[in-house]
């Protein structure tokens, strides 16, 4: 069985969440808790947060407390967010303003209790 966990408007880089992704993708959701920490990254906390909802749905799904050893990461993904509404200013040279826009990702994370 699978459950899913969305994790939408994060105020992260989608390059720089997928690269913490890649790291605990298909793995365990026991040995995927034990690597994030070491990852210096700060997008571990937004995978952290989206693993341990992940985790708490299937075992709501399958109605017992499972072990998070037998459960796996079988797919996590990130996307792009809007940058419409996050519009900021940045000065510029001869009293100029710049605009730039800040960076939003929807993250996704699947965990399954069989392998695969």
């Amino acid at each position: 069985m699978e459950a899913t966990a969305h994790a939408r408007f994060q105020r992260y880089g989608p390059r720089k969440v997928r690269q913490v992704l890649d790291q605990i993708r298909g793995k365990s959701v026991e040995k995927a808790e034990e690597l994030l920490p070491a990852i210096s990254r700060s997008a571990c906390v937004l995978v952290g947060k989206a693993l341990k909802s992940a985790t708490a749905n299937l075992q709501h799904r399958l109605g017992k407390g499972v072990d998070p050893g037998t459960m796996y990461v079988k797919a996590a993904w990130v996307g792009q967010g809007p940058m419409g509404h996050m519009r900021r200013v940045m000065p510029a040279p001869m009293g100029r303003a710049m605009t730039f826009k800040r960076k939003v990702c929807h993250l996704t994370m699947v965990v399954s209790d069989e392998r695969g």
